[in-house]
């Protein structure tokens, strides 16, 4: 098991550092200059542009500059924050937290609705129900989570008057952005167990299952679900990294803290290392996660051994 960890871990090392290059060369060769947006307003002559440029290193041939950055990761320092001069690293694992709590709030939710509402259309396929499931799933996907996180807010807080749109420390202030993060999710996790239970409930050992006189929750639950969830796993890790960039926009509608407004306000300041930093961390992220979900696998089906 640890030669495997070991092995996928030196294995993501190519893929993180090609993140690396993309991202430094794409916001340098971004138009706009660093210098001059942390100094807009300021009335900054000139010579004041050129001296911030040196004090930030921006003058430096981008090569050296590129070699420094990866010096710096290779040690993980993240480097300092153009405006408001703190660790970058810091900064994002201080707002990390509020942006987990909504990811996992909005995987709850995906899993919650999208997990028993699969499962009955498969079991119920071709009646009212899989027909009323498939179309809620196509909409699902189809609806943009930023227009249902405004159409949320209209019927529930400013018609209804039952959930708060701003906030951040109550349980009930994380339910829209939640509901607007996990719905599309739970569409595509509905059509992909539904998918994956009609394969599985035709294969010959349920059928066995059913001959024996089991009861259908069992062969439902217990034999069909525990075969049917290994490709949905394997999808849910995928979405992780969709979750965050989702809760770009969820967090930026209802004013909440975390990575992903901490983004917003790093893009918008042209606030290079920050906005590294914080592809360089989704990306470490996104390489972890996939790598719980494939040792996962081992725990759902005793037939999968890691060396």
């Amino acid at each position: 098991m640890l030669r495997y960890v070991g092995q996928r871990l030196i294995a993501a090392l190519p893929v993180l550092l090609g993140v690396s290059v993309v991202v430094f060369l794409i916001l340098y060769l971004l138009p706009g200059d660093p210098a001059q947006a942390m100094l807009f307003g300021t009335n900054a002559t000139p010579e004041q542009v050129v001296a911030l440029r040196h004090q930030l290193g921006l003058d430096r041939p981008v090569l050296v500059q590129y070699l420094d950055y990866l010096g710096r990761l290779a040690r993980g320092n993240l480097g300092e924050s153009f405006v408001s001069q703190r660790n970058v690293r810091g900064e994002i694992l201080s707002q990390f937290p509020a942006t987990a709590r909504l990811a996992a709030a909005g995987m709850a939710v995906a899993v919650l609705i999208g997990f028993p509402t699969g499962v009955l259309s498969a079991v119920r396929r071709g009646s009212w129900a899989d027909a009323l499931a498939s179309g809620i799933s196509v909409l699902g996907v189809a609806i943009p989570n930023f227009w249902l996180a405004v159409l949320l807010t209209l019927v529930f807080s400013v018609q209804l008057d039952l959930l708060p749109v701003l906030g951040q420390g109550s349980a009930s202030a994380i339910v829209l952005p939640a509901l607007s993060l996990g719905w599309g999710f739970a569409a595509i996790i509905t059509r992909l167990v539904r998918a994956s239970m009609i394969e599985v409930l035709n294969q010959p050992y349920i059928t066995t299952a059913r001959a024996k006189g089991l009861a259908a929750r069992l062969v439902v639950f217990r034999h069909a679900l525990k075969n049917a969830v290994i490709p949905v796993i394997t999808i849910l890790g995928l979405q992780v990294a969709n979750l965050l960039s989702g809760a770009v926009v969820v967090e930026s509608i209802f004013a909440r803290q975390g990575v992903g407004s901490l983004a917003v306000r790093a893009i918008l300041a042209k606030d290079i290392p920050l906005i590294q930093g914080i592809v360089i961390f989704v990306a470490v992220l996104y390489v972890l996660v996939n790598l719980l979900v494939d040792l996962s696998y081992a725990l759902l089906d005793p037939r999968i051994r890691y060396g």
